[in-house]
């Protein structure tokens, strides 16, 4: 399991590392044609800076060179804010005194046909807060058979599961897993999460393991920007994501760079990320892993998205409502985060277009399963 790998590398000793590169360690890093993690640390860290625009350039081409000239679309749906965990910064905090809400079946259908209305989505991301006895295995197995009819691709981002759970919604017309560690520094986890299962750092990282073991066919990781020094944090996911492409090579991979945004309980991030350095986190990646699937959600501006639209990025959601219920009708329940580009899926599908890029909607279809 990756947590016994992860217990050899030093996060003290990793931060030093990154920020004794220098301009000739960036420069050998972008002239190799295989990259290693120290490259990657070479490619985040402040040294890199001047190199920007040669990163951009590169990255653009590799993502041309595996992707070509498309963005798939993706939406997700709210289907619990329920949760028993108490994340400090997480609007889904089980102290936070508002009005929990687990979807009905029936209510399921519905978002399921106001999504279908709002454009030909068929990449559905289902989410839900962590509260096993509402929102478990057997109701998320509910939730793909109404949801399945409706889309060819679905994914979850719930709480971590045993490997034979996994397989087990696999069975269920599961296609994917999106999980963010949040956080690879495990003294400062256990303050983030201090109660419920999530509090458990090894249960959490280990997780991934489970995935490819149960053979979950696509994989999507992430840590949250504002917790930790975030280019140690998105280091320990380069390591993480070797590991993972060595021991489940048949899995697909996509990864995610959430910044926090604002939330129930008035937590502000101890980092901040600038765009100038999510673009260059955003290069560092695609020049380290050319195979994997990078994504920007609605966290971010519409600005931004069409600047790195051709740049690395290969996955954009539209038209997102972070609350239960939030596209069939306006419940009066709390949304997880506040999204920064509200526009519609026609919008954005516009822009893409007009960038001369295209939208592509599906990536998988029911005759795989």
């Amino acid at each position: 399991m990756f947590y016994d790998e992860l217990k050899h590398i030093s996060w003290e000793d990793t931060t030093r590392e990154i920020a004794s590169k220098t301009a000739r360690d960036v420069e050998i890093a972008l002239t190799k044609d295989q990259r290693d993690v120290s490259d990657f640390m070479a490619l985040i860290s402040p040294a890199a800076i001047p190199y920007l625009e040669q990163m951009a350039r590169l990255s653009h081409r590799y993502t041309l060179e595996r992707f070509g000239k498309v963005i798939s679309m993706y939406i997700p749906m709210y289907v619990s804010n329920a949760c028993t965990n108490g994340c400090v910064y997480c609007g889904f905090n089980h102290a936070n005194p508002f009005e929990r809400i687990t979807l009905t079946l029936e209510q399921v259908k519905e978002e399921c046909e106001a999504i279908r209305r709002l454009g030909p989505f068929e990449n559905l991301l289902i989410v839900s807060g962590e509260f096993p006895s509402q929102n478990g295995v057997n109701y998320l197995e509910k939730v793909l058979h109404v949801a399945r009819p409706y889309f060819n691709n679905l994914t979850i981002e719930v709480m971590p599961m045993k490997e034979k759970d996994y397989y087990r919604l696999t069975k269920s017309g599961l296609n994917g897993v999106v999980c963010f560690q949040e956080t690879y520094h495990e003294a400062a986890y256990k303050t983030y999460h201090p109660r419920g299962m999530k509090s458990i750092f090894e249960w959490r990282v280990n997780g991934f393991d489970r995935m490819g073991l149960a053979g979950v066919h696509k994989i999507g990781m992430g840590v949250l920007i504002g917790l930790e020094d975030w280019r140690t944090d998105v280091t320990m996911m380069a390591y993480h994501l070797r590991y993972l492409r060595k021991n489940y090579w048949r899995t697909r991979y996509s990864i995610n760079f959430p910044r926090m945004c604002p939330a129930e309980g008035g937590f502000q991030p101890n980092v901040v990320m600038t765009d100038k350095e999510l673009a260059q986190l955003t290069f560092a990646f695609r020049i380290f892993d050319h195979d994997v699937d990078i994504s920007y959600s609605t966290r971010e501006e519409p600005r931004f998205r069409a600047n790195m639209m051709k740049l690395g990025v290969t996955s954009m959601s539209a038209g997102s409502k972070t609350d239960p219920g939030g596209y069939a009708s306006a419940p009066d329940s709390l949304e997880q985060f506040e999204v920064s580009d509200s526009r519609s899926p026609e919008a954005v599908v516009k822009e893409i277009r007009e960038l001369g890029y295209e939208a592509v909607w599906k990536d998988w279809d029911k005759i795989f399963d």
